[in-house]
């Protein structure tokens, strides 16, 4: 099978990858043609040492980062007002800081990570994240930049870093509790 057509299967996964991560449509079209133009250009450097999945995420996750560096004065990153993570905190811990219900038995992680609609789920979970906090999240989880490099990049302190990274794992720990754990038969 030609290369353009196997290119075009992953295009609407890499669309979709792109735009979880820039949250802007134009954006995340401007990323995946720049990496199937990438793809088309150098096709001998995947060489299968990978999957053609793996290597075109791997263009794609420089192309959206080289995309935040570019355009970060474009896009409002302060913190958000009126997030409900303060009443989210207040829900989930006691005064002296321990949950105020055990987190709920998420089974086997790794089975459940081989799932197709568990990624769905997690997907929709991290799209219901504030703006600010989603794209912070995202870079350090997804795109796995350093911590330095995002402050650098989005001009935070190190504790407003950990601060939002906290919240949004919450906030993602609450919505697959509700959306995909609590949802499960029980065994």
């Amino acid at each position: 099978m030609p290369i353009e057509s196997q290119l075009a299967e992953y295009q609407g996964y890499l669309l979709r990858f792109a735009r979880l991560q820039l949250r802007n449509d134009a954006w995340a079209e401007d990323a995946v043609s720049e990496t199937m133009l990438a793809a088309l250009s150098k096709p001998q450097s995947f060489g299968n040492r990978s999957q053609l999945k793996t290597w075109l995420v791997g263009i794609l996750k420089h192309k959206v980062i080289d995309i935040l560096r570019q355009r970060q004065r474009e896009v409002s990153l302060q913190d958000d007002e009126g997030d409900g993570s303060t009443e989210l905190e207040a829900l989930m811990f006691k005064a002296d800081g321990h949950f105020s219900a055990r987190p709920a038995d998420w089974g086997n992680p790794e089975q459940e990570l081989s799932s197709r609609q568990f990624f769905t789920v997690l997907e929709a979970c991290a799209d219901k994240l504030p703006a600010a906090m989603g794209r912070i999240f995202l870079m350090r989880e997804w795109l796995e930049l350093p911590s330095e490099e995002i402050c650098k990049e989005l001009q935070l302190t190190p504790t407003n870093l950990y601060v939002q990274l906290h919240r949004a794992r919450l906030r993602l720990r609450e919505c697959l509790e509700l959306n995909w754990f609590g949802n499960r038969p029980a065994s």
